[in-house]
């Protein structure tokens, strides 16, 4: 998983509320099996309609996402996420997140940001009349602004803040205590495993 420290980006908007994880990546794409691929289905029905803002040029190249409030909403389907992750965006913010996609994203590397609503329309009507917007997204220090004035601080839960910040999954977690784990599974197969067989090798001699 990629660190994540400070993000320069353009932004993208999407004043809808209520975005739930079947609009961000349909049913049909959920047959795969990798969890890679997926960023060019992201919001495929939408898609569809050449007015959408994923379809504008101007908004190529953002790893921003602004949304309106309760966004990740639906089913727990972990990818949403692997979508969003797929297709370049690295940070999203909104008034607020389904609890379950809150999760799902962070395990992958997506920084969530809430923001009081205020605040956030301030910066999708910004996102939306101001061509080349960008954002400028620091995790160490906490803060969102822009080049017009707007700053802001959010807040994060320490423990996904770290994991974020040193790039670490839930893999990546485990991996970081692999020399116990030898030494556990080592000292296991010899209590479980070798003494129990070598005792009964032993008693079948006898």
């Amino acid at each position: 998983m990629e660190k994540f420290r400070t993000l320069t980006s353009k932004v993208m908007p999407l004043d809808r509320v209520n975005v739930d994880t079947d609009q961000i990546i349909p049913k049909q794409f959920l047959k795969r099996i990798e969890r890679t691929g997926y960023g060019e289905f992201l919001f495929f029905d939408w898609r569809q309609d050449p007015g959408f803002e994923l379809n504008n040029p101007r908004y190529q190249g953002a790893q921003i996402l602004v949304a309106a409030r309760n966004f990740g909403c639906g089913s727990s389907r972990e990818h949403a996420a692997w979508a969003l992750g797929d297709y370049g965006f690295r940070c999203v913010i909104a008034p607020t997140f389904a609890d379950i996609f809150h999760s799902n994203a962070g395990k992958n590397g997506i920084l969530l940001i809430t923001l009081p609503e205020e605040q956030v329309q301030t910066l999708l009507d910004r996102a939306a009349k101001t061509e080349n917007y960008k954002l400028t997204v620091s995790l160490e220090e906490s803060t969102v602004r822009d080049e017009q004035g707007f700053a802001t601080t959010f807040s994060i839960d320490p423990f996904r803040r770290d994991c974020l910040l040193e790039g670490l999954d839930d893999i990546g977690l485990t991996l970081r205590h692999a020399d116990a784990l030898d030494k556990f599974e080592k000292q296991h197969d010899a209590a479980f495993w070798v003494a129990p067989r070598a005792n009964t090798e032993e008693s079948a001699r006898a």
